[in-house]
This record gives C-alpha cells, structure tokens and sequence, in this order.
C-alpha cells in the first residue's frame, strides 16, 4: 500500500515534467500508475488534458449541497467527447490514467468519515446511519459526476460504452495495472449495469423489412457464423428462420445482443442445414413442420458492455416471443460452437506425450488404428502423430481416420465440456453461457461444422443445449450454487467412458 503523501508527491511532481525521457524514467521508478509501457504524450497534449480535466470535471459538491448543485454546463460533456475522440490510442491511456488517479475518490476525506464512524457505534442509530450515509457519498470519485453529465447528452451512453471498450482493452492487455484504471472500470460497469437493465431495453425482431443500417450491422456483427453475401442474410431473417435484438433508447440504431434461431421439426445436429441450405429462401412457412426453435448464434455487439448480462434474458425474452406465436412448440435448443477444444486438445495431447501417458487416452485398440493410419511407432511417435492430426485437420480428409477417431474425440470432448472446470464452472465459455441459463448438456453431434473454422476450433463437432422450460431455474440454481452440471444419459455416457480409458 502507497501512502497518501507519496501519491500526492508523485501527482506534484507529474505538473512539473517536461520531457519524455524524464517521464519514462519517473514511471519506470515507481509503482503508482503500474503501468507496464507507457508512449507519453508530448508537452502540448499533457497540458492540453491538465486544462480540459480542470476545467469539465467539476468538484464533487459537499454533503450538504449535493442535491442543490446546479448542473455542469452541456458543452462540458460535448468538450471531454470531443477531446477524447481526437486523442491517438497510447494518449488515451496517459488520459485515463491522469482521470481515475486526479479525479477519483478523497481517499483522506473518506479516511476521516471512517474514523468517525468507528466514534458513532456506540450512539444512536440515526447518527450512524448518518455517518454511513456520509461515507457512502464521499467513496463517490469525482469523475462520476462527469460520467452521469455525459450519458445525458446526444451519442453520450454509445460514447461511454466505447470508453469502457478501451478501458477493457487497457486492462486485457496489461498496458496498465494501476488500480486506479480498475476502479474507473467498476464504476462504468456498475453505472452501464444500471442504465442496460432489462426493464429499459427494447426486444426487435429483424426482418428484411428492417432498416438498411440495421441489417447492415446485423451483418457485420455476426461473431458464431459470418454471413457471406445479402442473400445469406435475406434467409436469415426470412421463412423459418428469426433474427431478435435488444435494443437501448439512447442508442436506437445499435443492436446491443443479437439472437438468430432457425425454426425447425427436430432439434438440428448440423449447422451446415441452417446455414447453408437456399431452398427456403422465397418459401412459406408450414406450421406443422415447425416444433423445436434451434438458437444457432448470439453475438454480443458491444465490447463496453462485456459483464452486462443481456445475453440469457435476450434468449428467455425470444422463448416466450415465439411461445406465443407457436403455442404447440415445445422444444428449445441451442446449437452450439466449442471455442477452444481443438486447442485445449493439442495441449493435452503435448503433455500427456512428454509424460508418457499417452496410453491413457485411447483404448489399445484405438492406438493401433492410429499407428496404422498414421504409419507411426506406437507410444510418443502415435501421441505425436495424432497431435499433428488434430493441429493441421488433415485427418479430415481421410474417411478411415474421420472413422477412427469419432469415438476418440466424441469422448475427449464430452470431457472438455463436462469435467474441465475454472473456479469451479465449466471451462468452455459457451458451455458455461447456456448452463448458467438453466439449459442441459443434451447431445454431441458428429461432422456438424464442417467449416475449416468449425474443423479448426472444435474438429467440427457441435453441441445441444436443451431448454427443459420446467426445469430451467432449477438447473440454474444448481449450477451457480453447487457448480452442478445437468447433463443427458448419453453425455454422461461418453464421460464416463473417458474417465474409464484415462483410469479417473
């Protein structure tokens, strides 16, 4: 912990540099900012921030006066914008910086009222409320002001959420570690928790009636399978097919979290039928060929709003769109992608390889086929063989491979989703997505993305999260609560064979 006098040195002696060698070497020398790199900008930009800081971020009014305070002037909000925007990207973080550390919380005067409530405990219970009251709004940084005075102004919440974009990128990247940058990210996050709540967001349904600019950035933002051409989009948001997004009065044109959900008669085991397939393209739907809606792809648009949930209240919002627009449909379920499989499966590969365990991960029978359709030794020459296989997908290709090793990473896989934990929940992003939303773990399916994408991130093999509607909030509970994952006989099945193989 860094005393107050050392920080108030250190913010004295930030006035006084007026060289880059000289700023690199203060830095380099303390830990106050924790910044690990740091292109200082030059004399001009420094003063020019010291000047627009002072002057928009207002002091925080006192105690007494904090609901009589007029307002800061607009052009106060529209100026920081302004500045903000015309900044370089490593001037951004020298910014950021100076405001969360300058302009963030009277550590000395919440030192006091912390003080003073330790006095009041043994008094009455209105003075310690007061007294709490009290702590609770000088733990305000000053910079929240402006924040709040920003988000009241036209393009002023897209422009927050932006910020904290970079914010979050500043941290991901480790260009800074001050504690400082954290606690500007806590309070954007808090704040965009607060304004992106459920109650103020608007659910869309997006059709090819829809605005141009609209359809446009549905396009663009499809993260799980991009769209290739207008066409491919127009089937996406045609016959047997819905497109939902959640929508924010303050940012009208910008889908926040987009759902794309193929309307089918049996819960689909490829992506290639609902992607790829054109026959439905200028068809009608046929009520009775529609009885299970497959959620295919949802796609976060706004980095800024990374930890807001949208995503599961998005997906809860559309079941009971279409429950109403299809009362005798009863089957709801994802298919999904499995991000890093493919990856987390080369790196098992190399260390069971290097501590000659290979053994434990295919049957003796299974080893041999590899040996032979691989023309390696057995042991660590098949382990890397094998290894290279998965990297380079050239197994694909060979129909006595793709037969041999079905069994082999059905199993490996069923273990990533299921046993392969991070503080206790499934490891898998998506995986851990849908669970929390109370789905089960229902189906594996083989060959189900065979796009060198789909191949590469999970050797083309896909998964069902099931919506059992009674069984949702239930399952939720149990997997926040105990981190217990619902799963499907067939699922635990191939887990439990993988368990037997590799003696868990």
């Amino acid at each position: 912990m860094i005393s107050h006098p050392a920080i108030w040195a250190f913010r004295s002696s930030v006035r006084c540099w007026r060289h880059r060698a000289v700023l690199r070497a203060a830095l380099k020398a303390s830990d106050v900012s924790g910044c690990r790199w740091y292109s200082t900008p030059i004399r001009g930009v420094v003063t020019g921030m010291e000047e627009i800081l002072a002057r928009v971020v207002a002091p925080l009014p006192t105690y007494e006066t904090r609901d009589k305070s007029p307002p800061p002037p607009e052009s106060n909000s529209l100026e920081f914008m302004h500045f903000y925007g015309s900044l370089a990207k490593e001037d951004k973080l020298g910014f950021l910086t100076k405001l969360s550390q300058d302009f963030g919380v009277d550590h000395k005067s919440v030192s006091e009222l912390a003080v003073k409530l330790l006095d009041t405990q043994l008094r009455d219970l209105a003075t310690i409320l007061q007294v709490e009251d009290r702590l609770r709004y000088g733990l305000t940084p000053r910079y929240k002001q402006l924040i709040n005075h920003i988000s009241r102004v036209e393009g002023g919440v897209k422009f927050l959420v932006d910020l904290r974009a970079d914010v979050l990128e500043i941290i991901s990247s480790k260009a800074s570690e001050s504690p400082h940058i954290r606690d500007l990210n806590g309070t954007l996050k808090s704040l965009l928790s607060e304004w992106f709540s459920v109650g103020l967001l608007r659910l869309e349904r997006i059709t090819w009636q829809s605005p141009c600019e609209i359809l446009q950035k549905i396009s663009q933002y499809e993260a799980v399978h991009p769209v290739r051409n207008w066409s491919d989009l127009k089937r996406r948001v045609g016959p047997y097919r819905r497109c939902y997004a959640f929508t924010h009065a303050a940012m009208p044109v910008e889908p926040l979290v987009v759902l794309h959900v193929a309307l089918t008669e049996d819960i689909s085991d490829n992506i290639q039928s609902i992607v790829r397939e054109f026959a439905t393209l200028d068809s009608e739907e046929d009520v009775n060929k529609i009885n299970a809606a497959i959620f295919y792809s949802i796609s976060s648009t706004q980095a800024g709003l990374q930890g807001v949930e949208l995503g599961n209240y998005l997906i809860k919002r559309v079941v009971r769109e279409l429950q109403s627009e299809f009362p005798h449909m009863a089957q709801f379920s994802s298919l999904s992608p499995i991000p890093g499989f493919s990856s987390w499966l080369q790196g098992l590969l190399s260390q069971y390889r290097k501590e000659g365990r290979g053994s434990d991960l295919l049957s003796e029978q299974e080893w041999k086929e590899v040996e032979q359709a691989t023309d390696s030794a057995p042991g660590t020459p098949a382990t890397e063989a094998l290894r290279k296989l998965i990297t380079t997908s050239e197994w694909m290709r060979s129909e006595h491979l793709t037969r041999v090793l079905e069994p082999v990473l059905m199993r490996l896989c069923a273990w990533y989703l299921y046993g392969e934990k991070r503080r206790g929940c499934a490891l898998n992003p998506v995986a851990n997505f849908h669970l929390q939303n109370g789905a089960t773990m229902w189906r594996l399916n083989w060959n189900a993305d065979t796009s060198p994408r789909g191949v590469a991130n999970s050797c083309g093999i896909m998964v069902n999260y099931r919506y059992f509607l009674s069984e949702t909030s239930k399952n939720s509970a149990l997997y926040l609560q105990n981190k217990v994952i619902t799963a499907s006989e067939p699922v635990l099945g191939l887990v439990s064979q993988f368990q037997k193989i590799s003696k868990l």
